[in-house]
């Protein structure tokens, strides 16, 4: 058991580094600035008070280090989401790893994102409270279709 939930963190640490890379070149492409983790930060920050939905993070009581917060909670979820794909597809997928199961979890984990964090941010259920919300969903959907293929590629790195 201890060591699918080594190999499994190092799953998520390998796929969220590749989806940061995604995220980095993406943002290069389109000219666009890179990811903001600040706003996650102080919505992880609020959480100690209870507080799980905003209408607009960005009215919250900011926090001085919400930033490092946000790039933190960002990869500790990314490894929690490495090892339980671990715990679910045990020893023989990680012997023998195919894209498939490493994709269809990496889409499922989008229900975390639609349904938890951009309602807590105040962006709606699905980011439909944001200007344009297909745009969003469509970046959301390419960029856990990455996570799942980092999965597979750490799993193939590390096996």
């Amino acid at each position: 058991m201890a060591g699918l939930i080594v190999q499994g963190a190092l799953l998520g640490l390998g796929a969220n580094i590749l989806f940061d890379l995604w995220q980095r070149g993406l943002a290069l492409a389109a000219g666009e600035p890179a990811p903001n983790w600040a706003p996650v930060g102080r919505w992880f920050w609020g959480l100690r008070e209870g507080r799980v939905f905003h209408d607009d993070i960005g009215r919250a009581a900011p926090w001085e280090h919400e930033l490092a917060l946000g790039w933190l909670a960002h990869y500790v979820v990314g490894v929690i989401y490495g090892i339980a794909f671990a715990l679910i597809v045990g020893r023989g997928w990680l012997a023998a790893p195919t894209l498939l199961p490493a994709w269809i979890f990496g889409i499922a984990t989008l229900g975390f994102g639609w349904f938890l964090l951009q309602p807590g941010l105040g962006l709606g259920w699905a980011a439909s409270r944001t200007p344009n919300p297909g745009r969003v969903r469509l970046r959301n959907l390419a960029g856990h279709t990455v996570f799942g293929l980092g999965l597979w590629l750490t799993a193939l790195l590390i096996r």
